[in-house]
């Protein structure tokens, strides 16, 4: 929840505030090295923002307004901000999810969600999805383990129609197992709602903890 607020606030601060962004990358950094995150496990998390980066780089060779002249190269300023924006905010979502996620577990954090009341509906998808993923991930390797039995390589486009048949089947057979569980949980009594483990006491003293960071980064971003 406080990095949510976090999220929003930083998306929220125009790009050409860059004070504030400074701060908002410390108070990141300061909480990164308070969680004991090794660098080079944020370092290779923090890939997947590669794409976003590359989009972000062509974006000054597009749009309107004033134009700086770097050498043969014209850029727009509009879309210098744009593409600062994206970088900046991206760094900052992507660093927030990696300290989430290397922090608290994923039981934790449906916990999390369930005591923000967040749908029941939308908490139990999530949960089976991440129980049963392993399980659908297991079934999709046996399935290319009796491909290869076969004498299957995927070499070319010419085998995309079997890999199609394949992740057809796998939806099937996925499917078929999910009506199976949900059969078997209503024979047991199932009528819409898991059983609740032991309840975490609401403290307030957490409140205050939890929304000290983005309590911070509001007030940077006013005074800045």
């Amino acid at each position: 929840m406080a990095g949510l607020f976090f999220i929003i606030v930083a998306v929220s601060t125009d790009i050409s505030n860059w004070p504030a962004f400074i701060a908002f990358f410390l108070i990141i950094i300061t909480i990164t090295q308070i969680a004991k995150l090794p660098i080079t496990t944020v370092a290779k998390r923090s890939l997947i923002e590669i794409p976003f980066v590359f989009f972000a780089l062509l974006m000054p060779f597009f749009g309107t307004g004033e134009i700086f002249e770097i050498g043969s190269l014209n850029l727009y300023r509009d879309g210098l901000l744009a593409g600062a924006s994206i970088v900046a905010k991206g760094t900052l979502g992507i660093l927030v999810a990696i300290n989430l996620s290397a922090t608290t577990t994923a039981r934790e954090i449906l916990r999390g969600l369930e005591i923000l009341k967040l749908p029941t509906p939308m908490i139990q998808i999530a949960s089976f999805m991440l129980r049963y993923i392993n399980v659908v991930n297991d079934e999709m390797q046996r399935m290319a383990v009796a491909r290869s039995a076969r004498g299957f390589e995927a070499t070319g486009v010419k085998q995309w129609p079997v890999l199609a048949t394949a992740a057809g089947a796998l939806f099937i057979r996925s499917y078929e197992r999910g009506e199976r569980v949900h059969l078997a949980m209503i024979a047991r009594g199932y009528q819409g709602d898991l059983p609740k483990e032991a309840q975490i006491p609401n403290n307030p003293r957490y409140w205050v903890i939890s929304l000290c960071v983005p309590f911070f980064a509001l007030v940077i971003s006013i005074l800045s």
